[in-house]
């Protein structure tokens, strides 16, 4: 249950292309005069990010970026040389214009070749799904000069690592463009309306967090790609009740237990056309969620995992014969990952090019840590050991047999950096400072760019060496700092407890202005809690709607609940098949323990939350009635059976396997026991949790003769939000129903939200 960018936490990160704040605001040192101008001042609390679309060039010596020029107010795109400090531009779009016309050239985002001569930029985007859509391609060289249109509505396109040619998927089928002899071959000609090549369906794209269903190999000479069939996935409709005559949007859509997406790998060579299939030799219901190209010349790499998700394979085929081998199979008694959506890791298995070893992330000892095979299938040896994760691999030396990697080890609410080498031996901690890093590492190691920050200090990004050095501080947020000096904020608070069952949890609280601990306050507590994910880190708060609540009275507080990840397995894993049980325990757990200290008005507690958040805000409300005063829950799933078979079949197991559990671990069961005050907020336009889930929880709770407050936003899309206005309204609607009944605080007026005024 992922969020789009209006969702989480009831924050957009888009906000900053819409921020106006007046400069007589930015001169105040009063609090925020309404809760608009504190949403709207969330830049200033985020401060700057450092260098956008980091790619590292020149295999690593230097990296390109993203910079906004203010003087010519457009972006342009530089590269930088940490050896020599050198800075260059790249290419600015205000030089060029849309070949053969004179319309500025305007793009979405660029990738580069392998080659660092060539750049190819996404133009026209059309958005299908939140991650994907259509787009035309345009290639730029950097030699001479030259941009060029390379490709029309493609959903995907990729130029071949030595930049001769460009693949892409069009109309469910593969296609090669050859630069040298401006032809373009179509590979693959047997797509249908439900069967295509190089694309994926709905529910592989949300849940396996992949868009791109093909990848060239690394020697230019064959693509890879997945053939999906979705033709008997059940069909969903929804509508936005536009116009006349309402239009319905038409998704294939699998729920728990419908039939599924097939899919299979097929290769080929793209100067000859020949097509293989790759025949895993497996029956009934199985997923290929990653492919991966080995070092080993013609060998692909291929991971299922079967419909229940707990039986990993890993096979090597190779591409001219179609031979396979099993290479390694790791079973679990709950499920495993294969990513990381929320830390943004998207692979758990590394092929190091010229090595015939692969590094697999995996939690089999009951912490996520690295294990180091070859290509027989062979453990090498566990690489690192300890009660901590590891969360991501950020890099691999193959000269010096290093890894650089990500980890919990100080804290599971900090991350740092780390070096070991593969046979575990020689373990050293890289980054020093207390906090949340996140890093970018160059592919030959050298580098790395780390983006950090804490409970006290805004977010840094500071460019070093791996042997130690600062090479240069990019972003040290001074603007940040002074304007918290100047206007009203509330840092983290972190805090530890024990639950009465002996779980230890972290949260953090954010405190009212002006805190007295001798005065009682209501506590607003937004949470997340899903599977997998983590909402508490030692990091910089951001959220100015946090501010807000906190400027006007309320203890703002979230906690790391059980099913959250990087406190081992056991903690994250206990939630398989019961979703809701342990995450509202816990909130229940929370809740209890804030009641007990002597500045919390244990009568007045509400707990609120989007997707997930909104799922356990409705869970909790109903199985532990009279605990929290009231909810607001947005985009709530209310019945696991309506959602998503891959995501849901992850944790819940199979429907005919666990029907019980999804049953019990259904709001909409337990509607009956609702007591407390309770808003909910649904688009019909939401393509992930469809609004059927807050429209049955409706009708069980109006059977039940229990009444709760409903706002429909028919526009929007997971979340409710569709643009600014939309946002802003959502917010104070919120922000209303808090008064109104935490604060006996009611309003006679309708509800009107404008942008403040330049007056």
């Amino acid at each position: 249950m992922k969020l789009n960018s209006f969702s989480r936490y009831g924050l957009i990160a888009v906000l900053s292309l819409f921020v106006y704040l007046p400069p007589s605001l930015a001169q105040n040192k009063t609090p925020y005069k309404n809760l608009n101008y504190a949403i709207l001042s969330s830049s200033y609390l985020s401060g700057k990010s450092g260098p956008r679309s980091v790619n590292w060039i020149d295999g690593g010596d230097r990296y390109s970026y993203t910079q906004y020029n203010e003087g010519k107010n457009r972006d342009e795109i530089m590269a930088y040389n940490p050896k020599t400090g050198k800075n260059v531009l790249i290419f600015d779009a205000g030089n060029h214009t849309f070949p053969d016309t004179t319309e500025p050239f305007q793009y979405r985002s660029f990738q580069w070749a392998h080659d660092s001569k060539h750049l190819l930029f996404q133009t026209n985007f059309r958005k299908l799904y939140r991650h994907s859509g259509f787009a035309d391609y345009y290639i730029y060289s950097t030699a001479d000069k030259s941009l060029k249109l390379a490709v029309n509505n493609a959903r995907t396109a990729e130029l071949s690592p030595d930049g001769s040619m460009i693949g892409y998927e069009r109309g469910g089928n593969m296609y090669v463009y050859d630069f040298s002899t401006q032809k373009e071959k179509q590979l693959t000609n047997d797509a249908t309306k439900h069967v295509f090549n190089g694309h994926f369906d709905w529910v592989y794209q949300e849940e396996f967090s992949i868009v791109q269903a093909w990848k060239w190999s690394p020697d230019n000479q064959y693509i890879a790609y997945w053939q999906v069939d979705e033709s008997k996935e059940p069909v969903a409709q929804i509508t936005n009740y536009q116009g006349l005559h309402p239009k319905y949007v038409k998704i294939r859509y699998p729920q728990v237990g419908d039939p599924n997406p097939t899919a299979k790998i097929g290769v080929v060579d793209v100067k000859t056309g020949q097509k293989i299939w790759l025949n895993t030799g497996l029956t009934g219901d199985f997923y290929i969620p990653r492919i991966y190209w080995t070092s080993e010349k013609n060998t692909l790499a291929v991971v299922t995992l079967n419909r229940a998700q707990n039986d990993l394979k890993l096979f090597f085929f190779n591409v001219e014969t179609g031979q396979r081998r099993m290479v390694m199979e790791q079973a679990s008694n709950t499920w495993i990952d294969v990513a990381d959506f929320y830390a943004g890791v998207h692979d758990y298995m590394i092929f190091p090019k010229g090595m015939k070893e692969f590094f697999w992330l995996s939690d089999k000892d009951g912490w996520q840590h690295i294990y180091r095979y070859d290509y027989d299938g062979k453990l090498l040896n566990q690489v690192t050991h300890g009660k901590w994760c590891v969360t991501r691999i950020d890099g691999v030396d193959t000269r010096h047999k290093t890894i650089y990697f990500t980890s919990t080890e100080n804290s599971p609410l900090q991350r740092q950096l780390y070096s070991i080498r593969f046979n575990g031996s020689h373990k050293k901690q890289l980054t020093k400072i207390p906090g949340d890093h996140e890093f970018n590492m160059s592919p030959n190691t050298k580098y790395y760019i780390d983006t950090w920050s804490n409970v006290s200090t805004p977010t840094h990004v500071d460019l070093r060496s791996t042997r130690g050095k600062l090479i240069k501080e990019l972003v040290n947020n001074n603007e940040v700092s002074g304007y918290i000096k100047q206007h009203f904020y509330s840092p983290r608070d972190l805090f530890h407890f024990t639950t009465s069952d002996g779980q230890g949890l972290d949260g953090y609280m954010i405190k009212p202005m002006n805190f007295d601990s001798t005065k009682k306050y209501p506590v607003v507590m937004a949470v997340y809690g899903g599977p997998g994910s983590q909402d508490v880190y030692d990091q910089f708060e951001t959220s100015a709607f946090h501010q807000y609540l906190a400027q006007e009275g309320y203890i703002v507080v979230d906690v790391n609940n059980r099913g959250s990840n990087n406190y081992g397995s056991k903690f994250e894993k206990i939630v398989y098949k019961h979703l809701g049980k342990w995450e509202s325990h816990d909130f229940v757990e929370t809740a209890n323990y804030l009641k007990h200290l002597p500045y919390v008005d244990g009568s007045n507690i509400a707990i609120m939350g989007t997707s997930y958040g909104g799922y356990i805000t409705t869970y909790t409300l109903t199985t532990h009635p009279g605990v929290f005063k009231l909810g607001i829950a947005n985009s709530p799933p209310t019945d696991w059976r309506l959602y998503d078979s891959i995501y849901t079949e992850r944790y819940m197991g199979l429907l005919s396997d666990n029907e019980k559990g999804y049953i019990q671990s259904s709001s909409t069961t337990h509607a009956k026991n609702l007591q407390d005050y309770l808003l909910l907020i649904h688009s019909t336009m939401d393509d992930n949790v469809h609004v059927r889930n807050t429209m049955q929880f409706i009708t069980a709770l109006t059977n039940a003769g229990k009444d709760a407050d409903l706002r429909i936003y028919p526009l929007g899309a997971h979340g409710a939000a569709y643009n600014l206005d939309s946002y802003l309204l959502i917010m104070n609607v919120y922000n209303r129903y808090l008064n109104r009944h935490m604060k006996n605080k009611v309003a006679h007026t309708p509800l009107e939200v404008n942008l403040p005024s330049s007056e």
